[in-house]
């Protein structure tokens, strides 16, 4: 719609002005008045009249200030405004229609803290005739330095991240690699802990790199800045920021980034339009301060949507991160020597799960004789919802957990068992593993 201008411009007629009256004077003769030029005489009326409207306008506005209370003074909002943040010196510029942020100097202090990931797992791939063989395959992801004890450096990141790993390899700031094993993990909360051995790494990496500082997630207000550092592709570190767009996100349709598989969260997320690719999973959603808010995880499933990505509230998941941390460090046992429940199981789905009021994990559909399973006293209609700790939620993560354990190994299985009027009651069973062939 085109903007419309009408302009007024008055048209004045200068009338004549008469002069009839006579003065006494002598010899009866009438006084010859000198003409004012026309120019000058509209000119001086022009004159006249600004001078009058600028006095009566600057009294009104005089009156009407004291009257309304308005006589304070105000400054232009097109001026230019500099705010500094308290910690690190990020200073964010703001005028009447630009906002522009520097934010180098908290990326400078939050990098050394940040490494990448790489995951290097065996998976069957099934070809044309329906043959099955095994392929390698290699993803990308990021970590955050959460902590260091006597022996090794601990590493928060995304369970997707490191799940079906071979071999992890991280990636500090220095650009130097070594190997990382599996502390623990949360796949309910896509939370993982990974663990590098203090000896594998060089007294130069140990100067380069730094332990994060974390925040309060719980804080967060919606429109707050939020800068999202993470291996994006697997390119490297890389760097992208927005604003909180929302907190405590429920039911969003995600998209895990290594599989490509979407489903429903049962986290509540922090959504921002910092821009989260595949890679930066695992990575750090960090506040104008440099403070760690959110572990990023997914992004919204559908390709016409821009600006929405997720993070998994630091807060909320401090006090898995701490157990996690505290467990025993895991390394994976070769196959021949690898430990065997015996059962047969299908996954309860969250479909599943509202359907049939039954808990998320794996279905027991059968014990095989003389197994461990069948020693320790499980049977048919339980549900597996954890192992030492560790969240069960479909019969690929018990298959995963149980690479870490040797036969002869036991360990702790939560099963809720069925009990009267379809509610489900909790047990505890320490299973002996055994061999594949029992």
């Amino acid at each position: 719609m085109e903007n419309q201008y009408n302009y007024y411009n008055p048209e004045g007629q200068p009338g004549n002005t008469q002069y009839n009256s006579q003065s006494n004077q002598p010899n009866g003769s009438r006084p010859q008045r000198k003409k004012m030029p026309k120019a000058i005489a509209v000119t001086g009326l022009a004159l006249l009249f600004g001078v009058v409207s600028s006095a009566t306008f600057l009294t009104s506005n005089i009156v009407g200030n004291k009257v309304l209370g308005l006589d304070e003074s105000s400054s232009s909002s097109s001026s230019s405004v500099k705010s500094t943040a308290p910690v690190n010196n990020s200073t964010l510029t703001t005028s009447s229609s630009v906002i522009t942020s520097d934010v180098s100097d908290v990326v400078d202090n939050v990098m050394p803290s940040i490494v990448s990931i790489t995951n290097m797992s065996v998976q069957q791939v099934q070809d044309f005739f329906g043959g099955v063989s095994q392929q390698e395959s290699e993803s990308a992801g990021t970590g955050i330095i959460v902590e260091q004890n006597d022996s090794e450096l601990l590493i928060v990141t995304n369970n997707h991240v490191v799940a079906g790993s071979e071999t992890l390899t991280v990636t500090f700031n220095d650009n130097k690699s070594v190997e990382a094993d599996i502390k623990g993990t949360d796949p309910a909360h896509d939370v993982a802990v990974i663990a590098v051995p203090l000896k594998s790494i060089s007294d130069d990496t140990m100067k380069s790199i730094s332990v994060a500082t974390m925040g309060d997630s719980t804080k967060l207000k919606v429109g707050e800045p939020a800068i999202a550092i993470g291996n994006a592709l697997g390119y490297g570190q890389s760097v992208t920021t927005g604003v909180i767009s929302a907190t405590d996100r429920e039911g969003a349709q995600v998209v895990d980034q290594a599989t490509g598989e979407a489903a429903p969260s049962d986290v509540k997320l922090i959504q921002t339009d910092a821009a989260i690719n595949p890679g930066n999973s695992g990575g750090a959603l960090v506040n104008a301060k440099g403070e760690v808010i959110g572990i990023n995880s997914s992004k919204l499933v559908g390709s016409s949507v821009e600006g929405v990505g997720y993070a998994i509230p630091i807060s909320d998941v401090s006090d898995i991160i701490t157990n996690l941390m505290n467990q025993e460090t895991k390394t994976k046992v070769s196959e021949s020597d690898r430990g065997y429940l015996g059962i047969e199981g299908f996954d309860v789905t969250s479909e599943y799960s509202e359907r049939f009021s039954m808990p998320l994990g794996v279905y027991i559909n059968g014990v095989t004789g003389g197994s461990g399973a069948e020693k320790a006293g499980l049977t048919k209609g339980g549900v597996i919802t954890a192992l030492n700790g560790i969240t069960i939620d479909n019969m690929t993560t018990l298959q995963e957990q149980l690479k870490y354990y040797a036969k002869g190994d036991t360990v702790t299985l939560t099963v809720q068992e069925p009990g009267n009027g379809g509610n489900y009651k909790e047990q505890t069973y320490k299973v002996t593993l055994g061999t594949k062939a029992e």
